[in-house]
């Protein structure tokens, strides 16, 4: 991981430096092992499907997220056989969901 991978933070995250690789990790692992398709559904809105196995780990780091980069929304909907995260911003943080659809995106299938 370089220094690049985070430069799309936003300065009002209030997770310690020190602990904004380990977060990202946390999200590379996630989308790795259980994302199954992602939507982009408008400039500010992203839609992933995940393996209902990963739930709680997803519910978990995005409650964390949530807590250091407050202008997240993330939406819990169970769907048969995917659990559907939708993951809101607002206009001014374009930039950081951007960042995270194209993480999202280079996981391995």
């Amino acid at each position: 991981m370089t220094s690049d991978d985070l430069a799309w933070v936003p300065e009002t995250c209030t997770l310690p430096t020190v602990d904004r690789p380990l977060r990202l990790a946390e999200f590379d692992d996630l989308f790795a092992t259980a994302l199954r398709s992602q939507q982009r559904l408008s400039p500010t809105a992203l839609r992933w499907h995940l393996d209902p196995a990963a739930e709680a780990t997803a519910q978990d780091l995005t409650d964390r997220e949530s807590a250091c980069c407050s202008f997240f929304t993330f939406t819990f909907t169970a769907r048969g056989a995917v659990v559907q995260v939708d993951v809101e911003v607002p206009p001014t943080h374009v930039d950081v969901l951007d960042a995270l659809a194209t993480r999202a995106a280079a996981a391995p299938a």
